[in-house]
């Protein structure tokens, strides 16, 4: 889908979590500290029970180690559910004040039988500077 991108994955409790970010040239201005990425989601249920996403556990850490956590309801302002092998796809953003930095989270999920567990999203890094490069 996006060959050019670095993709990020991790099954932890049978869901499957990967993640591609992009560096959003033209929403960034480097000469006000403001570094933009978009990243694409891809949550894939590979386990034998329907699952939902309860909640979301972000963790995001600039290159200076000041790292801010953003906790919330679902995804995208929806809390999905997955059957056995069904995959849900979403995409949204995060603004740095310096060049680069990484991400990482975890999702506490249900399954249909009432367990309650998180699954892993990897961490993956925001790095502008490999990104530009990329381009020349």
């Amino acid at each position: 889908e996006m060959p050019d991108l670095q993709t990020y994955s991790e099954t932890t409790n049978d869901i499957s979590v990967s993640v591609s970010p992009e560096y959003l040239n033209q929403q960034s201005e480097p000469s006000e500290d403001r570094f933009t990425w978009a990243y694409h989601v891809h949550i894939e249920n590979t386990g034998s029970k329907t699952i939902q996403v309860l909640t979301r556990h972000w963790k995001i850490t600039d290159i200076k180690g000041v790292s801010h956590e953003i906790v919330g309801d679902g995804l995208i302002g929806q809390q999905p559910i997955l059957k056995p092998s069904e995959v849900f796809k979403y995409s949204s953003g995060t603004p740095l004040s310096t060049s680069s930095g990484f991400m990482s989270d975890s999702l506490l999920l249900i399954a249909n039988d009432g367990e309650l567990f998180r699954a892993v999203v990897p961490s993956f890094s925001l790095d502008s500077t490999q990104q530009i490069r990329a381009l020349h």
